[in-house]
């Protein structure tokens, strides 16, 4: 099973296709320099298998990359993944 994660920034989300097919979102809209995560979502047959935790991971790895934006996170997911990563706080607005 072939994973891609892509940032489609027309649509302001993070995208995960599984072997080609949808698979995932975090979607931001932004204020500033900073990116309000306000929505993730993996489609229920495909939830429970880390899609994502990874999607989210690939997300503040490509923000920390680019050194632009800072994030805020709204959406429940992206706040416990924060919870979960606490070496990630320093990316927080």
């Amino acid at each position: 099973m072939s994973e891609e994660f892509t940032h489609d920034r027309a649509k302001r989300q993070f995208e995960v296709t599984l072997d080609g097919v949808p698979a995932g979102l975090a979607h931001y809209r932004l204020a500033g320099t900073v990116a309000v995560f306000d929505h993730t979502v993996v489609p229920p047959p495909l939830e429970g298998r880390g899609i994502a935790g990874r999607l989210v991971r690939f997300a503040m790895d490509e923000i920390r990359a680019e050194g632009q934006w800072r994030v805020r996170p709204v959406c429940s997911y992206v706040v416990g993944w924060f919870a979960r990563n606490p070496a990630d706080a320093d990316l927080l607005a």
